[in-house]
């Protein structure tokens, strides 16, 4: 089970810090990461976001201002947020933590670029648009 083996990194100290909307979580290894709740939402692992297999990915939008309601321990090898749009279905494993605090520099930017090929964003009540093909965007250039 993820968190368990030997070698994986385990939290000796995780904080919900409610201000600035930060999951700060310090490792056995050194390592402390400061997670942002939205970065949390739109990286769960539950079925509603990754799907079911691969390409089943549903992109998630509208998150900017989400909070954690609340933070259950699963076991000793996850905890589970309650964010505040309903979603809590997603078991975070130490492993997972671990791994998306080490990848934060390349797998957020790799979502706003999701965003933005999808015509979405990240607030709240936007409506997703079209995006510009490149084809109109040269037809409606300078």
């Amino acid at each position: 089970m993820a968190g368990l083996d030997k070698s994986s990194a385990l939290p000796t100290r995780i904080v919900v810090h409610k201000q600035s909307q930060v999951l700060e979580i310090e490792f056995n290894d050194g390592r402390i990461f400061r997670l942002s709740f939205e970065f949390l939402r739109v990286n769960s692992p539950s079925a509603e976001v990754r799907g079911h297999g691969p390409g089943q990915e549903v992109l998630q939008t509208g998150k900017r201002g989400v909070d954690i309601v609340s933070l259950d321990q699963v076991g000793h090898y996850a905890v589970q947020p309650h964010f505040s749009d309903g979603h809590s279905t997603g078991l975070f494993s130490w492993d997972y933590l671990h791994w998306l605090g080490m990848n934060e520099a390349s797998v957020w930017p790799d979502y706003l670029e999701r965003l933005q090929q999808a015509g979405a964003s990240r607030d709240p009540d936007v409506p997703v648009t079209a995006p510009l093909q490149a084809t109109e965007a040269r037809r409606s250039g300078p």
